[in-house]
């Protein structure tokens, strides 16, 4: 297993080293992981082998930090998806919380601040399952309690976006 330090903080180029030949790649790719580089060349407006020698400095660098297929959870059995709030000791990074990521049911683990320590995103086959993972939560010493948050509708999930928003629009405040 990689030490925590890498699987964490591995950033080798800086927000400032990516020109927008690069945002448009990696924004092609998020689309679409399949695309050859001839098709990403298009979109980018750059050559197939220039788009192959950007994508090799962007994951060396770790930028592009690996491809994936996106799953349907409804698909493969786990169509419960919650958002736990753990409240713990301390900032509750303990090396049995993180332990927590060896079930394939959390898909992200994040260290907060505000009036939780950690929010995990749980996704099971059934309120029963996570009944059954959020036992799993409170044998951690440490753990006070938890708040879960059940979903039921997603309207938008999807992986870092490359583009950054320049200008953001002036939205007015609604009517009195």
């Amino acid at each position: 297993m990689k030490a925590e330090k890498e699987i964490f903080h591995k950033k080798d180029i800086r927000f400032s080293d990516l020109d927008a030949f690069d945002r448009k790649i990696l924004s092609a790719l998020t689309e679409d992981a399949r695309l050859t580089y001839a098709d990403i060349g298009k979109v980018a407006g750059l050559s197939a082998p220039a788009v192959f020698e950007r994508v090799k400095r962007l994951r060396a660098h770790g930028v592009l930090a690996g491809t994936s297929a996106r799953l349907d959870g409804a698909s493969v059995g786990k169509p419960f998806l919650a958002f736990v709030h753990v409240d713990a000791d301390g900032w509750g990074k303990s090396q049995r919380m993180l332990r927590l990521r060896q079930f394939p049911e959390v898909e992200e683990m994040h260290s907060v601040a505000g009036d939780t320590c950690v929010i995990l995103k749980v996704r099971t086959a059934s309120a029963q399952a996570m009944e059954e993972f959020l036992s799993q939560l409170y044998v951690l010493p440490g753990v006070r309690g938890t708040r879960s948050f059940v979903v039921l509708s997603t309207y938008l999930e999807r992986p870092v976006q490359a583009e950054v928003t320049e200008t953001w629009p002036d939205i007015p405040p609604p009517p009195e």
